[in-house]
């Protein structure tokens, strides 16, 4: 989790991000401290589940709105590979640090790097796991198209990678383009929360349904109002006992019914976290404020 530094309105990523809204009520020293007591608290709830946290401060200079949304230009597998990723907005591409993958590469067993930035020049875009929602146990990638995630970066990740990818098209309740697959698909080990009315192909919905359910996911469907409280963008972790939880936002735990909530209480405890500052400026929720370390520790032979 990156602690931020200059938190704000993205005008750039406003274009396609419809999640962002403006809060003209609060000067930006207000937001940024409003921000930062969400962050903590966020960090301080999976600590007291015993869930490992690795908090890195983000560097002011140069000022990077969309920090603490670290999840989309880099991720781990559980292979060992580390990856970086080209990224739609210029102003996000500032948010690419050596110092972290240098951090990542000391304390970790990295067995493979790529770094697939140079797609920028060429216009190709794949933004972590904001484009790509992963079924690790089966190695498939769920995508949905969008300007910020494109088929034939998909492809290229998902051959290197040994996935196989499933790539699909979705819209909001407006008829816009959901510009992230994370806000409106979550897989967990056994369960998928998933905006089926955001399928704009009715085969597309029925291929990807059959597949989660073939591979053991009961499905979980919400609304589009639910899609735009972020109740797709959670997150299944362990904490050190391998206890399971769900991560999710108060917004997205508040709209979901007492029938969803029983239904993923089957699978995991429900870790709801209050960010709403954070989700309404940065258009992102608990999800995307977390990049996933699937790399195993590097032993320390020290004596």
């Amino acid at each position: 989790m990156i602690r931020p530094a200059a938190f704000g309105f993205n005008e750039e990523t406003a274009a396609d991000n419809f999640f962002q809204r403006k809060i003209t009520s609060l000067t930006q020293d207000k937001i940024q401290q409003a921000v930062l007591k969400e962050f903590d608290g966020f960090a301080d709830a999976l600590l007291k589940k015993g869930i490992e946290v690795i908090i890195i401060d983000d560097t002011a200079i140069p000022p990077k709105s969309d920090a603490i949304f670290p999840n989309n230009w880099f991720l781990t597998l559980p292979a060992g590979s580390l990856s970086v990723f080209p990224m739609y907005a210029p102003s996000r591409r500032l948010e690419k640090r050596d110092d972290i993958l240098q951090q990542l590469n000391k304390e970790f067993e990295v067995t493979r790097f790529t770094d697939w930035s140079e797609l920028e020049a060429d216009g190709f875009f794949l933004e972590g796991t904001g484009s790509m929602v992963m079924d690790h146990d089966n190695k498939i990638i769920y995508a949905c198209l969008s300007q910020r995630t494109h088929l034939s970066a998909i492809e290229k990740f998902s051959q290197i990678n040994d996935y196989r990818a499933i790539s699909f098209e979705a819209i909001d309740n407006t008829g816009k383009a959901i510009y992230h697959t994370n806000v409106m698909l979550c897989v967990g080990k056994d369960f998928a929360v998933i905006g089926d009315k955001c399928f704009t192909d009715e085969l597309e919905w029925v291929a990807v349904s059959q597949l989660l359910r073939s591979t053991g996911h009961e499905i979980i469907p919400i609304s589009h109002k639910q899609v735009s409280a972020f109740a797709g963008n959670m997150l299944q972790v362990k904490n050190n006992k391998e206890v399971p939880f769900l991560v999710m936002s108060k917004t997205a735990y508040d709209s979901l019914t007492k029938k969803q909530r029983l239904q993923l209480q089957k699978f995991n405890d429900l870790l709801p976290v209050s960010i709403p500052t954070i989700e309404t400026i940065g258009g992102g929720s608990a999800r995307c404020m977390m990049a996933e370390i699937f790399l195993e520790r590097k032993v320390d032979n020290r004596k």
